[in-house]
């Protein structure tokens, strides 16, 4: 039990950066009006924030039937390093397109983390407390928000604030992030039996439960699987 709730605590991290990276932009933009001269460019202005957003309505219409081919974890992992990568590159940004790209790849990340943390909490959880679960990645995308704004708020008292700085600080959680989803993070035992891997599975669950049986919870994963097939196939004839 207290597996599952601390790999369910670990995934809402990538809630937590969504709404740190959603706060930190609503607070740097001012300086990057000043830097970029934007005042006359609202348009642009427009779409440097909204750059992120593009690229999670780009990355969750199709991170669902990717999750379903490779897997939960790889999509995991695969947000953690957009989150880092677009932090750095924010950091370093040396104009304004390359700062859209970075948007643009902090999107994907965004759109990986809303897309699979929410599913994968849900596969790993127990069910007696998969609700309670479920209202992590809400929870840690507010605290993120929270934190972030403070941050932003302690540097514009600065003598000299630097957008980049605000932007780039993202890069910091996100090894932990990456860390956690590399070294911690088990399959979801739900893929692994909807590909067969029966062994794998009943390993992740004995893991994530802290017991030896878990026969009764992997044979309800069975029978869901085949009431999903059974489903499609009648959909489809």
């Amino acid at each position: 039990m207290s597996g599952a709730v601390l790999v369910a605590v670990a995934a809402a991290i990538g809630s937590f950066l969504q709404g740190w990276d959603n706060a930190t932009i609503a607070g740097s933009i001012l300086y990057i009006k000043k830097e970029f001269n934007l005042e006359t460019q609202p348009t642009m202005e427009g779409l440097i924030v909204a750059m992120s957003l593009v690229g999670a309505v780009l990355m969750t219409t199709c991170s669902g039937a990717i999750a379903d081919w490779l897997g939960r974890r790889p999509l995991l992992i695969t947000s953690s390093v957009l989150y880092f990568v677009s932090g750095l590159v924010m950091l370093w940004s040396p104009n304004i397109y390359v700062l859209l790209l970075a948007r643009l790849l902090n999107g994907f990340g965004v759109g990986l983390a809303v897309t699979l943390v929410p599913i994968y909490i849900s596969e790993t959880a127990p069910p007696e407390i998969r609700g309670l679960l479920n209202t992590l990645p809400q929870f840690t995308g507010c605290v993120g928000m929270f934190f972030s704004y403070c941050m932003v708020f302690g540097m514009s008292l600065m003598s000299s604030p630097t957008w980049r700085l605000m932007l780039g600080v993202l890069s910091i959680p996100s090894i932990l992030y990456f860390i956690l989803t590399i070294f911690y993070f088990p399959e979801s035992p739900r893929w692994l039996v909807s590909k067969g891997r029966m062994l794998d599975a009943k390993r992740v669950l004995q893991r994530l439960r802290g017991q030896e049986d878990v026969s009764g919870e992997l044979m309800e994963f069975v029978c869901d699987f085949i009431c999903i097939i059974k489903f499609a196939k009648d959909i489809a004839t």
